[in-house]
This record gives C-alpha cells, structure tokens and sequence, in this order.
C-alpha cells in the first residue's frame, strides 16, 4: 500500500477530516479546498511572526486573489504556548473583532474566562479559520473553530507534532494541562516544500513525538490487557502497521530529505487519524507525555526559552523505553498475587498520597481528581494481575515486539538532533525522577507505572533506571550545554 493509499484508507475512518492533501508546490490548492468545503464563506488567515513568511503570506495572497473575503490575523510573539488566553484570542479573531483578539493577547491583566461560557451560536457571519502554523496556532484555532460550531483548514508550516489531525485540543487551563474534546480540522493541507524549510529542531521534535507512540502503543496494550481501554482496531490499524516504517529514516530526517520529511508528516497525521477514530488520545500518548504536561505546567524554561512539545517528549519517550527495558526484566510470573491485593490501598490512602504530591504543583487537586477516576478496588486487582500472572511470557513478547530499546531510540534521537539526555532541555536526572510520582497519578489512562503499583515493583522498576550503568544513572549527570 502506497502513501495515497493509506492516506484514502485513513480518512475512511477518520470522523473528521474530509481532505488531507500533501505534496510539493501544492500551497495554492489551499482557495480551491476552502470554497469546497465551505462555500459562501469569510476566510480569516491566523499565524505568527514565524509561520506569516512561512507560509501564511502567499495563503492569504492566494485566497484574496480567488476573491474570497479574507482578513489576517498575526500572532506577534516569537513563543507561546496553547493557554486559555490564546483560545479567547482567537474566539474573538473567528467573531471578527480583531481588535478585542489583540487587546486580549497582550492584556497584562489578563484572567481567564470560564471555559463554558466561551460557546457561541453558530452564524455564517462568523469567519473560517485557515490555520497556518504547528501544534499551538492549530490547537487554537481547533477549539475556537468549535466554540462557534464550525469547522477550518489546517496549513501546516512544519512536521512537528501530530495535533494537525488530533481530536480534541491541549490547551492549559486554570494551571492545567488538559485535552479539550473537538473536532480535527476539516481539511489539512501540507506541502512539503515549506515543510523542509522549517528549523531543523522542529523536524527532529516531529520525529520524537512520532516515536513516542512506540512505548505509548505499549501502555495502550497493557491498558487493553487490563480492561480499561480496550485497542480499537480501526484506530490501532491506521497507525501502528506503518509506525516502524514512518520512523526508519532517521539520516533522511537528518538531511532535511522531502520524502523522509513527508514520512514523518504521514504518520504524524496518522496518528491525529487514529485518535479522530479512538475519540481520545490513547492511540498517541501515555507517561512520555505527561513528563512534558509537567514541564509546560510549571512553566519550564531552559536558557530563558520554553521548550517545544516534541523536543519535551523526546525526554519522555526515552525515559519510558527505559522503563520498558527494566519491566521486561522482572518475571511477572511470579506474582504473588495475595499478598499484592492484602496490601492494596484503599482510595481515601490513594487520595491522601495524591493529595501530597501534588501540594505544591499549579493544579494542587489534580492528582486528586484522576485517582479517583483509575482507582480499582481490590477484587479488580486480583483479577488483573492474575490476568498478567498467567499470560506474562506470550504478552511480554507482544510488548517487546512494539518497544524499542532505550540505545535503539537514544541513537535515533541522536542522528535527527533531538535531545537525548534530561540536560539537553534544561531538567536535570534527580528532577525526572522525582517527577515520576506525579506522571503516575496525573491522569486517568492506565499506564505501565500503574501496574507496577499493583505488583509492587513500582519501586524497584522506577529507581532501577537511574542506577549506575543504567540509562539515567543518577550519578552521571550531564552538564547544561
């Protein structure tokens, strides 16, 4: 199956998106797309000081001179993350107050408005937004675009991320990441000429936060083994038979090589298309996201600049393929099984250690809130960890067949120029351990940390990976460069 094919294949199970097209010289489709899909309409074209010569430029030059009504809007910040005041922003763009947009984006007194509150009536005098950009503009522009009942075309300026194509929308909230349900965009336009122009470290982010749904893929399959969120086919199948292709090429990726780049940015979308099918996030992400939603919650900067999703990720993908390779050492097997289910704790103790973790944290009750989601009560450990006892040999073989190993990923990492060590984003290995803790509670999904908890070798699996020798060996600190 060539990539027309999986793309054709893709957008039969895809919910959302009706038109994804890629290739080179192809930006001036984008006028043709937008009268498709949304005749009669007003266009706004939304991007930032780096996306605007990118890309967004000729966009907005090609639809006014295919005479559709066509504003601008330029987002005049060289960084920023996807945060409430930029969905209010671009609420305010797609109402056509471009005014309001700006006095919000730079307000210093800046506070949130309740997120219920943002819906609109849908209304033809609404404008379509043409996001042109990578994963904050479109996410932006994802959940405005469904505050006022309505879809958009994405033009993507970078293979950085998978959120091109993802249902719903990361956004921080009230000190939070969270992932707000909407729908993808309508139509993802990517020409792959202004795909290789993009910074070379936008390139290698997009390979990580491709890669990382390696272990994620893993986690699905131990959550899917548990009974929580069984593997749906059609989302699984439109990924992760093509993942180890998408990702063979890491010298290409290296080389800025068009056909290495339209790789990744196939299965980056993919991806988006499998969670479109999944309705979630599942088939994308798992613990390596969430040591990211730490550093973006806490407002992590290194050399005063905020690190990109996929450049976060890497750590974190690296970090859980050395949970992997540790996990697989243990003999599950030998469960005992009783005494792990005797020694479970009751919710309220969950509750109360998720409580003190996150004490300190920007969203103090967040632990709190998604324990209470996962928690299962100790019959339904029994009969998990029995499932693991005796399935062990034949499912650990199916885990390693999807994981990588930390080297494997690790050399990957290097020859694409993504990090490749906690130093190269500014977190030092003491401070990744102690965010496991945190990663293990912060969200609902099952996660292999986890079942670790429930067969009490969290400990022991955690701390071996920072061991002498091992990937994060803690002694072994690596300098900020």
């Amino acid at each position: 199956m060539d990539s027309k094919e999986r793309i054709a294949a893709a957008l039969k199970v895809a919910t959302d998106t009706k038109v994804f097209e890629m290739g080179q010289g192809i930006l001036p489709i984008v006028p043709d797309v937008f009268k498709k899909l949304f005749p009669g309409r007003k266009a706004v074209v939304v991007a930032d000081i780096n996306t605007w010569p990118a890309a967004g430029e000729k966009v907005y030059g090609y639809m006014t001179a295919a005479g559709i009504p066509t504003e601008k809007y330029i987002i005049d910040k060289e960084e920023f993350h996807a945060e409430w005041r930029y969905i209010e922003m671009t609420d305010a763009i797609l109402d056509g107050d471009l005014k309001k947009a700006n006095f919000i984006e730079n307000d210093p007194e800046y506070t949130e408005t309740e997120a219920s509150k943002t819906f609109r009536q849908p209304s033809e005098d609404h404008y379509i937004a043409v996001s042109v950009g990578a994963g904050v503009i479109n996410d932006c522009c994802k959940l405005a675009s469904h505050h006022h009942g309505q879809g958009y075309i994405c033009v993507a300026t970078a293979a950085s991320v998978d959120g091109f194509s993802s249902f719903g929308a990361s956004i921080t909230y009230q000190n939070a990441k969270q992932t707000f349900e909407c729908p993808a965009p309508t139509a993802i336009v990517a020409d792959v000429d202004v795909l290789v122009n993009a910074p070379r470290w936008m390139v290698a982010s997009g390979y990580a936060d491709l890669a990382a749904k390696i272990p994620a893929g893993a986690e699905w399959m131990i959550a899917d083994l548990m009974g929580t969120e069984p593997i749906i086919p059609d989302a699984w199948n439109v990924l992760y038979p093509n993942l180890h292709q998408y990702l063979s090429n890491p010298e290409g990726i290296a080389a800025l090589d068009p056909q290495a780049v339209a790789d990744i940015f196939e299965g980056l979308t993919m991806s988006g298309f499998a969670m479109q099918a999944a309705r979630s996030s599942r088939p994308a992400s798992c613990c390596e996201h969430l040591f990211s939603h730490i550093l973006d919650m806490t407002h992590h900067r290194f050399h005063g600049k905020l690190q990109s999703h996929g450049i976060q990720v890497a750590v974190g993908t690296l970090t859980m393929c050395a949970i992997f390779d540790e996990m697989f050492k243990f003999d599950l097997t030998k469960l005992d099984v009783e005494t792990c289910v005797k020694c479970w704790p009751t919710i309220d103790e969950e509750q109360m250690r998720a409580i003190e973790i996150f004490r300190s944290f920007p969203a103090p009750k967040l632990g709190y809130t998604e324990i209470t989601k996962k928690y299962n009560d100790a019959a339904t450990v029994r009969e998990q960890l029995t499932k693991v006892k005796e399935c062990w040999p034949e499912f650990k073989k199916k885990l390693q067949g999807q994981v990588w190993s930390f080297e494997k990923m690790k050399k990957c990492f290097e020859i694409v120029g993504a990090p490749t060590d906690p130093s190269d984003i500014g977190v030092t290995r003491h401070q990744l351990h102690d965010m496991f803790p945190k990663v293990q509670l912060m969200r609902w999904r099952f996660n292999a940390l986890d079942l670790a908890k429930r067969g009490m070798y969290y400990d022991e699996l955690v701390n071996s990976i920072f061991l002498p020798g091992h990937a994060w060996d803690i002694n072994e600190e690596q300098p900020f460069k």
